[in-house]
Formats: structure tokens, C-alpha cells, sequence
């Protein structure tokens, strides 16, 4: 039967059970949208005058439930409208006022109550004797920090915080965890305010339970230099903040379980969180066989930075890979795609704490091992303007890649904030991070141009490898008596080595002439780089709103590389026999001064800035093994402004204009022919001058309290100057030889689009995303320039409801469209779409059993034969919940229920277009037991 029958039939059904559940939920449901309006006005008591701008929210009388929210006008007047009939409470809150609660019931009789003139004393009590608990809008702003109300996005009993993140407006959590917020990758989320296990994001959002968290605030977080001395530097990371319940900030919580299922698929969990009002211990483990890697591989290079890339000939083999400017290009608003099959194990211990009154520390660590299985069948056009006849035809290589790789890594991180006195304070926040591989590679490939075929190659590749790295932050902070000077002063130190043994044996045939090549060699690689730099700040105000900051930083930047190839040797039956071609060592030094001057003023919906560097950099490349040296001097003025924009009503506009300096790297000015793959030989270019970057960010954010309507929006542009590219060069039999050059003409555009709405009455959260992008980027084949254009456009839509107590449902949709030209070969200009649809449903059912459901669709068009799929994924479960307060849960899971999984992903970059389809997980029954401790206030 073909796949879009079941499909149909499934969505069908789904459809036909969401309705049939929303029916019967709709039908408990304490409310319906009507036509009633709660009408009153504040004043102050003592003087009578109307309160302005006070916040005024109406909830459910018998469970608080929020309904709507209002602002008073100029004359103290608020309206609450759309409220259905039933009995509510009105909460009213002013700043400086005390809050006050008033029963109001909206009848078929009565649609328009009003609670009169309501007169608000001050707030005369001491602090310490007043707390206030009101309910909050689900979306505020504060300067450029977004909060979420966690109440508003219930998540269904025991789920993980990355259940409530996939819920918030402008915020997207892709299959692999990784997590987008207005359109910006998070690389970093923290637990009231300070790092849970490093900065890894996995470790927060799958590991802690939803409903610990009290809201998410949702910001960029400023560079730890720059947030000190009040001048921004461009330096910002997207960040979100956990800022956890007061009453869970001290008990014990966690997830504990195990499952065992067919095809020998394991799960096991152990999650001990100890909080004590600042003090947090957790002890976390997990083991699985079912992608479930509940951290990030962050710290070093991964698995696959061993060996060629995916998609490369036969026979590649190198350790280190040249990086050429020339990446794959992200699909904005593309769903993550698995692309193997992973093995994980993890135990790791966070801790937090303050040591006295001076001291405050947080530090990790994690030990994990992950073996990838990676199983594909690729597909790739080449732009290759071959000689002759042939000019316009498109260099075709098709290749099946089975791939092995095992890493055990361990990871540490601290966090010291100490007080030296008044004025003064360090902050040193060290890591260590080592990990070995053990990679083996299988592959065959095979190269054409039209029907005319040209190579084809067997390879068999293995090696390992050592990682060490290492590093840290030192951060002087000095403030003086006069307020708003400050000083700082922060060393930054890293090292970081690669130390690799590699075996690469391959049969390589060519057909034009006729010939057969054997490679069988040993590469022994070793890199290590350090690099230091020394950053100074003074900060100096001029008047009580405008600031200027004088900088200075010093970078010292060393490289030793050292490659050795040896052949193998018939007569000895050793890899003894050197291959000075294929051999080099050098070392580079690479050091830059930067100074400059920022001016910043601050108003009070306002603030701009203008800044000016110089930078002087030398960079010296030793060749060791050709005795000759390359010295290169850069000079360049580096301008940067800012202008941020804080309006009425929870309105927010920042535009970032930022340049800077990107050197060439010392492989890639090397001018040593790698031809450890005799199908795709790659060498450097000594005379590379360095790239000019220019960018220009800007983002706005709205949120209206009154319609619980928000808007995030962000457009980002770069220019690159002497960009290094690819410059690639085709021979008639199908040989690859490509090197770095500059070349001017890049250009990229990027826009994102988020619009949410609250229904507050059925608990629904609406969100529409749209995102774009364009890169224009050039490159050279042949000898000819060749200008790639990629253009991407993507719409999304997504609702999701914590209906009632029974039901929870998500439905979400995305389109995207993509178009790659290249002026070189117009006969590969391609276009096409992906489209994804998911659907997730847990729904309570009698005598503590509960149903859930996923699905996950993907419809791929327009590419090559054989990659135009598609796939379903539809999971279920059932589980039966246990104690008193549903802790325990006995769960049936089946995977995959249609038994189509599988991954298609295309991958497009200036001088390629190709088509991966990868082995990934498929059906599967899995029984488990997870038990969810749950004891706070001890």
C-alpha cells in the first residue's frame, strides 16, 4: 500500500480523536467565550485621585485560573471583556499600593457587572511584612528581557522543562533538544541565575521537571566584562534563565526509571536534586540505546571531526580537516532530523553553593561515553565545469558510508565569584574537558558526469584520537568611589590539542585512461594551540546619563602542528616508508593589539552608542619541513554602534552594528599539498589576506498584556569582504584539488517572524512563525568565478492547550521552500520543499490510566530520485500512574507504530548540492517504570 493511504487514514484519525476529545473536555470546561464585561476604576484612598497604569487581572473563583488581564486608562477606568457567565475574583495591583481582591459574577442577566470605584491604601508596611501573590500576564517584558509565566503553559504531570519551552511564543525546541528563541540558537540556559553543569542547555531542559519552574525569562545575556562596566560590546549570547518556584527551592526532586524493550532497546535514569535555598546538589545518570542523550557533545571536536567529511571520495584521510570557507547552509525553521543511531551512558554531579559571605561557587562534572552508528547513502552534484564538450554537466558522486565512532569524554566546570572587599571582586571560571575516540569507517563511492562515469573508490579508514583541552576566565572588577568609574581587567586561556593515529587504505580505479590506485598509509597527527588574551576596560562617566570606555586587548595566539604519512612497505610489512609530500610540521604565532574608544548615552526609554578600534595583527607561519616562513600584518579600524529603544507597553527596538577581523588560519596557509585522498586533494594559499565582517542586528519585541498578544521579530545582515572561499579545479578524470582564496561579493540576510496569541478562556496558545534567508556567496571552479545564490523561506504554525485537567494537545506545521543557483552551472539550479506536520496528545483517562500520542510527518519535493519521501513517525503510549500523587508510572511504549521511519536531509553550500539519507531508529515496544520523587519543604 502506498505511504500517503495509512498517512491519510492516520491524520484521519488523529484528527477525528483530538476532536473527540476536545468535544468531551470542551464540554467540562468552566467557561465559553461570551459576551460579558467586568467595568470598574481605582483611586487612592486618601486622595481620591484616579491610579494610572495600575495592573488588573480576573481569574476563575474556584481554581484561580487566569481569564484576561487589563491595564487602568488616564481616569483609573479598566474593562475586562469576552468574559463568559460564571463567578470570578478581581485582582488589583499598584506600585505602591497594597493589592486588593474583589468577588464580581457574571450572569445571563448581568453580562456587564462592575466592582464601582475601588480605593487603594498604601503600602506602609515594612517589606519584610508583606507578601503579595498575584496572578501575572504569561508574557512581560522588562528592558530586553522577555519573562514567561510558567502557569500559563501547563505541561502535563512530570514532564521535562523542554515540554514547557516548546509551548512559549517565538521559542523552538528541534527533535535533537537544541533550542531557538526568536529566531537565535540558546547555547546557554541557567538555573536562577547561574550555570547547571556548565553551559551545557540538555543538561537543564531534559533533565529538570516543568513544574519546578516559576517563569523563563528569555534575554541576551551581555559578556560577564561588559555587564560590569555598563557599556555593551556587542558581546551578547542568547540565553534563557529557569527561575524556579520559592517553594521548590528547597526539597528533594528527580526521574528515576528503567525500560527494557524488543530489538534489545534499553532506557535507565537516575535524577537526585537536593535544593536548599541557594544550595543546589544533583546527581544525575542516565544509560540508553534510543537517542535519548540527555547532554550536549560540547567541549572539543567531536567523532566526526576524525576523517573526511560525509560525502567526500574514497580514501580521504585526513585528521585535521581543512576548513575552506564553504559550510552547509541551515534550513531556518527546518525540523532537526536524526541522522544515526546513538549509544550513551552519562553520570555527572552539579553543585552550588555560597562558601561565607564572600564566596560563591558553581561547579560540574560529567563523564559520558556515546558510540554513533551512522549508516547513509549520499548524493552529490557538483558545480564542475570539466573541460569541453562537458562544460555543463554537473560532477555526480554517489556514495554509500557506513560509520563507527565511540567517545568517552570527561568535563569539568567551576564558577568562583569571590568579594575581595567593597569595591572589588574576582570571578574565575576554569574547565577542563578530555576525550578519546575510536572511529572506523567503511565506504564506496563512485563519480560521474552525465552518463560518462569517471572513478570510483573503495576505502576502509580508521583511527583514534586524543582531545585534551583546557582554559578559563579571569575577571578582575574594581569600582571606585565615584560613581559609575569602573575597571576590569579579564585573561582569557585556552589549550587544546589533537593527538590522532589514523590507518587509510583505499582502491581508487579511474576510466579515462584506464587505471587502478592503492593507498594503504599511516597518518600520526598532533596540533596543540594555546591561546591567551588580555582584555582592559575603564569606564569613565561623564554626566549622571553618558559614559566613555577606553579598551585595550592583547592576543597571543600559537599553533604547532606536526603530520607524518608513511607509506606501507612491501619488503618489511611495515608503514615505514615516508611520504614527504604528504608530511609537514610547522608552527604559527599569531598575535593582535586592539584599542579603542566607546561613547554611550543612556536616557530613559533610550540608549545609544558609538565606538571606534584600531588593530594591528602580525601572523607568522613556520614551515619546518620546507624551511620557509609566511609573516603577515593586518591594520584595520573596526567601527561598532548601538541604539536600543524601550516603549510604551511592553515595547522593545535594538539595532547592533559590529565589524571585525577574521585571520586565516594556519593550515590554510599552508602551502602543502594534502593528498592523502588522491580523488579530492586540497592545499593552502600563503598569501591570504583576512576577511572583513561587517554586520547589522536588529530585533523588536511587543507584548500586549491586555489582548495577550506578542510580537518578537529580527532581521540579521553581514557583508563580508575577502571572504576565503573554495576555489575548486576539476581534471577530466574526476580529481578534485581545491584552495582557500579571497574574494569579495558575500552577502547574507536572515529574518525571523513570531506572532503568539492567548485564548485565556480555553487555555490556547497560538503561534505563527515566519523566516527567511539569502546568501549570496562566491567561489571559484576552474579558473571561472561561480556565484552561488541560496534562498530560503519558511512558514510555520502551532497550537497548543492545556485544556483541562484530562486533556493536553499540540499541533504544529512548518513549509519551507529553498532555491540554490549558481551562475557557473545553471543547468543544477534547483528548488524544492519540505514540508513537516506533528501532532501530540495526552489525555487522562479512568482509573489513573493515560494515553499519549505523537506523530511527526515530513513530505520532501523537488529532489533527487530516490530522496522524495514520505515519513511517518507515530508513537504511543499508555501508562497506569501509581501513589498518591501519581509519582509512579508503569508506561507501554510503541515506537514507530507504522514502521516508516526514516531521515532525508539536503545539504547545499556555494559549489555542491547534495542528498543524505540516513538508517535511523525504527519500530520498537518499550516497557518502563519511572518513578518522579517529589518531596519539597525538607
Amino acid at each position: 500500500m502506498r505511504l500517503f493511504l495509512p498517512l491519510g487514514l492516520l491524520l484521519g484519525l488523529l484528527l477525528g480523536l483530538l476532536l473527540g476529545l476536545a468535544t468531551a473536555g470542551w464540554a467540562q470546561a468552566p467557561t465559553r467565550p461570551g459576551q460579558g464585561t467586568v467595568r470598574g476604576a481605582l483611586a487612592d484612598s486618601t486622595t481620591g485621585k484616579a491610579i494610572r497604569e495600575a495592573s488588573v487581572s480576573l481569574t476563575l473563583a474556584k481554581d484561580s485560573s487566569y481569564v484576561a488581564f487589563g491595564i487602568t486608562d488616564g481616569d483609573g477606568n479598566f474593562a475586562l471583556r469576552n468574559v463568559a457567565p460564571g463567578r470570578y475574583v478581581v485582582l488589583v495591583t499598584a506600585l505602591g499600593y497594597r493589592a486588593r481582591l474583589v468577588p464580581v459574577a457574571v450572569t445571563a442577566a448581568d453580562l456587564t457587572p462592575t466592582v464601582g470605584t475601588l480605593r487603594l491604601g498604601p503600602l506602609a508596611q515594612k517589606l519584610g511584612e508583606v507578601v503579595v501573590t498575584q496572578e501575572r500576564a504569561p508574557v512581560s517584558m522588562s528592558g530586553d528581557t522577555i519573562a514567561f509565566n510558567a502557569r500559563a503553559f501547563k505541561t502535563q504531570p512530570n514532564a521535562a522543562v523542554e515540554s514547557l519551552l516548546k509551548k512559549l511564543p517565538g521559542v523552538e525546541v528541534d527533535r535533537d533538544g537544541s533550542i531557538r528563541a526568536q529566531g537565535q540558537a540558546v547555547n546557554r540556559v541557567l538555573v536562577d541565575g547561574k550555570p547547571f553543569f556548565g553551559d551545557d542547555p540538555k543538561m537543564a531542559t531534559k533533565n529538570l521537571p516543568a513544574d519546578i519552574v516559576d517563569q523563563v525569562h528569555v534575554y541576551d545575556q551581555k559578556s560577564d566584562q561588559s555587564a560590569f562596566s555598563g557599556i555593551d560590546d556587542g558581546n551578547r549570547q542568547k540565553t534563557i534563565n529557569l527561575v524556579t518556584k520559592r517553594d521548590k527551592r528547597k526539597g528533594y526532586f528527580g526521574a528515576n526509571g528503567v525500560g527494557v524493550g524488543t530489538d534489545g532497546r534499553y532506557q535507565a535514569r537516575l535524577g537526585v536534586n537536593r535544593f536548599n535555598n541557594g544550595r543546589q546538589i544533583s546527581v544525575l545518570a542516565q544509560a540508553n540505546n534510543i537517542n535519548q542523550q540527555g547532554f550536549s557533545d560540547t567541549g572539543g571536536p567531536s567523532v566526526g571531526d576524525f576523517g573526511p567529511p560525509v560525502g567526500g571520495p574514497a580514501g580521504g584521510g585526513s585528521l585535521m580537516r581543512l576548513q575552506m570557507g564553504s559550510g552547509r547552509q541551515n534550513t531556518p525553521g527546518a525540523v532537526a532530523q536524526p541522522t544515526n543511531i546513538t549509544e550513551s551512558g552519562a553520570v555527572g554531579l552539579n553543585y552550588r553553593d555560597a562558601w561565607g559571605k564572600r564566596a560563591e561557587v558553581a561547579t560540574s562534572y560529567l563523564a559520558s561515553r556515546a558510540t554513533v552508528t551512522t549508516d547513509q547513502q549520499v548524493r552529490r552534484e557538483n558545480v564542475s565545469g570539466l573541460p569541453g564538450p562537458e562544460a555543463d554537466l554537473p560532477l555526480i558522486t554517489e556514495q554509500t558510508l557506513l560509520n563507527r565512532s565511540t567517545a568517552t569524554s570527561h568535563r569539568f566546570n567551576l564558577r568562583l565569584d569571590y568579594v575581595l572587599d567593597s569595591l572589588t571582586s574576582l570571578r574565575l571560571t576554569p574547565y577542563g574537558w578530555w576525550q578519546t575516540t575510536d572511529l572506523a569507517r567503511e565506504n564506496e563511492q563512485q563519480s560521474r558526469v552525465g552518463l560518462r562515469p569517471l572513478n570510483q573508490g573503495r576505502s576502509s579508514y580508521s583511527a583514534t584520537g586524543n582531545s585534551p583541552n583546557a582554559g578559563g576566565n579571569a575577571l578582575l572588577m574594581r569600582r571606585f568611589a565615584k560613581q559609575g568609574r569602573t575597571f576590569s581587567a579579564n585573561l582569557t586561556s585556552t589549550y587544546s590539542d589533537q593527538d590522532g593515529d589514523a590507518l587509510n587504505q583505499a582502491t581508487n580505479t579511474f576510466f579515462d585512461p584506464f587505471s587502478t590506485q592503492q593507498l594503504n598509509q599511516r597518518i600520526a597527527q598532533f596540533g596543540p594551540v594555546r591561546n591567551n588574551t588580555l582584555s582592559l576596560s575603564l569606564a569613565e562617566p561623564l554626566s549622571l546619563r553618558t559614559k566613555v570606555e577606553g579598551h585595550y586587548s592583547f592576543t597571543d595566539a600559537r599553533t604547532d602542528g606536526s603530520r607524518l604519512t608513511t607509506d606501507f612497505n612491501e619488503a618489511s610489512g611495515q608503514h615505514d616508508l615516508l611520504n614527504p609530500v604528504l608530511s609537514n610540521e610547522f608552527n604559527s604565532l599569531f598575535q593582535a593589539n586592539r584599542a579603542g574608544l566607546t561613547l554611550q548615552k543612556q536616557r530613559l526609554r533610550y540608549t545609544w552608542a558609538l565606538g571606534l578600534d584600531a588593530q594591528e595583527a602580525r601572523l607568522t607561519v613556520n614551515n619546518l619541513s620546507t624551511d620557509t616562513t609566511v609573516n603577515r600584518r593586518f591594520t584595520s579600524l573596526l567601527p561598532n554602534a548601538l541604539f536600543s529603544y524601550t516603549g510604551t507597553r511592553n515595547r522593545a527596538l535594538r539595532l547592533n552594528y559590529r565589524t571585525r577581523l577574521n585571520a586565516p588560519t594556519a593550515t590554510q596557509l599552508q602551502p602543502v599539498r594534502d593528498n592523502s585522498n588522491p580523488l579530492s586533494v586540497q592545499t593552502g594559499n600563503p598569501v591570504l589576506r583576512p576577511e572583513y565582517v561587517q554586520s547589522l542586528v536588529g530585533t523588536y519585541s511587543q507584548f500586549n498584556a491586555a489582548t495577550n498578544r506578542s510580537v518578537f521579530a529580527l532581521l540579521n545582515g553581514s557583508r563580508v569582504d575577502d571572504r576565503i572561499v573554495s576555489a575548486a579545479a576539476f581534471s577530466t578524470r574526476g580529481v578534485q584539488t581545491t584552495r582557500p582564496v579571497n574574494a569579495n561579493g558575500f552577502y547574507s540576510l536572515n529574518g525571523y517572524l513570531s506572532l503568539g496569541q492567548r485564548f485565556s478562556a480555553h487555555k490556547i496558545n497560538l503561534n505563527l512563525t515566519t523566516n527567511g534567508s539569502f546568501v549570496k556567496s562566491p567561489s571559484f571552479v576552474n579558473g571561472a568565478p561561480n556565484t552561488g545564490r541560496l534562498l530560503s523561506l519558511g512558514q510555520g504554525a502551532s497550537i497548543n492547550s492545556a485544556f483541562n485537567e484530562q486533556l493536553e494537545f499540540g499541533l504544529s506545521a512548518n513549509l519551507t521552500y529553498q532555491n540554490a543557483t549558481y551562475s557557473r552551472l545553471t543547468e543544477q539550479n534547483t528548488d524544492y520543499l519540505t514540508q513537516t506536520l506533528t501532532a501530540d496528545v495526552f489525555y487522562q483517562l479512568p482509573a489513573r490510566f493515560v494515553l499519549t500520542s505523537d506523530l511527526w510527518y515530513s513530505n520532501n519535493t523537488g529532489r533527487a530520485a530516490g530522496f522524495n519521501q514520505r515519513i511517518a513517525l507515530w508513537n504511543v503510549g499508555l501508562a497506569r500512574q501509581f501513589f498518591s500523587n501519581k509519582q509512579g508510572e508503569l508506561k507501554l511504549q510503541a515506537y514507530d507504530v507504522l514502521n516508516q521511519n526514516r531521515s532525508v536531509v539536503r545539504n547545499t553550500t556555494e559549489i555542491y548540492v547534495e542528498d543524505v539519507r540516513s538508517r535511523v531508529l525504527q519500530q520498537y515496544f518499550l516497557l518502563s517504570f519511572t518513578y518522579n520523587l517529589r518531596q519539597f519543604g525538607k
